[in-house]
């Protein structure tokens, strides 16, 4: 039987400076969240070994960092990330929230290398 999910139901938590996800699908093969940043926040440089994700915009203006190159994103666009991209997304606005979804394929669970801070060029 399916059951509903929203973020009364999904699993919680939190993540570097006071960024929030829930966890709305959480198998083996794929991973679907929903992530709030706070203004000015980011997360670190990293890359995935075998997980694809796709990022979807839901609010706000999201910087990604892909490969040394600065893309932007706004409310309705997204961006797939393959494995052994490197890359990071970071909240610049001065005052909104950036929500988004995240989707990975299959999950990152233990598959993640952090590389340095994430700063932009």
């Amino acid at each position: 039987m399916s059951s509903i999910i929203d973020i009364s139901s999904a699993r919680f938590y939190q993540w570097g400076d006071e960024c929030s996800s829930w966890v709305f699908l959480d198998k083996k093969e794929l991973s679907i969240k929903l992530e709030i940043m706070p203004p000015h926040t980011k997360e670190l440089l990293h890359f995935h070994h075998v997980s694809n994700q796709f990022f979807y915009i839901l609010s706000g203006m999201a910087t990604f960092e892909i490969d040394n190159e600065k893309i932007i994103l706004n409310s309705n666009q997204g961006i797939e990330i393959q494995k052994n991209q490197v890359h990071f997304i970071k909240n610049d606005q001065a005052s909104a929230d950036l929500q988004f979804l995240v989707i990975s394929q299959p999950d990152t669970q233990g598959d993640r290398t952090n590389l340095d801070e994430g700063v932009i060029h």
